[in-house]
């Protein structure tokens, strides 16, 4: 048996591994004839004397290995190569799929890795002779049709409204996803999960308080900033949290002035190192009310209200709320 698993949606292909484990047998036997190798310094040889081990006391041995397609994406439009030369950039690679034919039949081999293209010259070779899945980050439709078939999953029920702000907070990261789920079906003890108890407990939505608050402050709202950041109390969060998530938005909003132009939107949303559309949303959109000098302008009122609560001038408060002020007064542009 043979498998290639790959995708950005580490948590479905995670689930998809345990899956296939679950199948090979008992639990416990299953892990003792489980070896995992890195891909990225393997040799064809080391690879062929794990397989063509003997399975202990179970009927398979499970071989996986992380990262080996990776080695042969193309990389400024040349393909990495692997030991040895070959037309392909295999090198002795090149080899593997005649190996797959031969492996004994209780060995199982899995092939994971994350981004990987479809012309990549080891996935065309291998293709034909593995059971090969992909798991693309989730969006839109399918993404709200994950969470009500995991909440159910999970024993729970969930209405419209909270799938779709779910989606927006958290978007794609399943594993963050899976835990606010989780998370929400205890708060609920039976009752269908709302979009009230989304807004309340999942941590994202605090985060998306920051970035009204932030909106009210550069279109000058001081009245609306001061509200925000009085429910932001409410909700629990402490002054100095909120002043670390401001100067937080502040530096994406920095970061994204600097970037060049022809980046992508994928390509923008991994140089920020954000996880779901909607705080990217939210900082493209923030960072055309701002330029370099505007941006400095905000640090160093933020560095202002630091020291002050730091030294005792002000309490953390005071202090949080005299920013508010001074910032929906800046200047934004030169």
């Amino acid at each position: 048996m043979f498998y290639i698993l790959y995708g950005q949606d580490s948590f479905s292909l995670n689930q998809a591994v345990e899956k296939i484990k679950a199948g090979l047998g008992d639990r416990e036997l299953v892990a003792t004839n489980t070896t995992s190798l890195e891909g990225k310094n393997l040799t064809l040889s080391e690879l062929r004397n794990k397989c063509g081990a003997a399975p202990f006391l179970s009927s398979y041995r499970l071989v996986i290995v992380d990262g080996l397609l990776g080695r042969f994406e193309a990389k400024q439009g040349r393909p990495r190569s692997g030991r040895g030369k070959s037309r392909n950039g295999l090198g002795e690679w090149e080899g593997l799929a005649s190996y797959v034919g031969k492996m004994p039949e209780t060995t199982v081999l899995m092939l994971i890795d994350r981004d990987v293209k479809g012309n990549n010259p080891l996935l065309k070779k291998l293709s034909p002779l593995a059971e090969v899945r992909t798991f693309p980050l989730l969006r839109g439709r399918d993404l709200k049709v994950w969470i009500q078939q995991r909440v159910k999953e999970e024993g729970g029920d969930i209405t419209s409204p909270a799938v779709k702000l779910l989606a927006e907070l958290i978007g794609g990261d399943l594993w963050a996803m899976n835990g606010e789920i989780q998370k929400l079906i205890l708060y609920g003890q039976n009752c269908p999960i709302s979009e009230d108890d989304v807004k309340q407990l999942v941590s994202y939505a605090q985060e998306a308080n920051i970035f009204a608050l932030v909106d009210a402050v550069a279109e000058g709202h001081t009245e609306l900033a001061q509200q925000i950041l009085h429910r932001l109390y409410d909700d629990g969060m402490q002054p100095t949290h909120i002043l670390a998530m401001i100067t937080r938005q502040f530096r994406l909003i920095a970061l994204t002035l600097d970037l060049p132009r022809r980046l992508s939107r994928p390509q923008i949303q991994e140089r920020l190192g954000l996880k779901s559309s909607y705080p990217l949303d939210k900082t493209l959109s923030q960072a055309k009310l701002y330029d370099f000098e505007g941006v400095k302008r905000v640090y160093d009122k933020l560095l202002e209200t630091d020291s002050a609560i730091k030294t005792g001038k002000y309490s953390d408060k005071l202090a949080l709320e005299l920013l508010v002020t001074e910032l929906a007064c800046l200047k934004l542009t030169a």
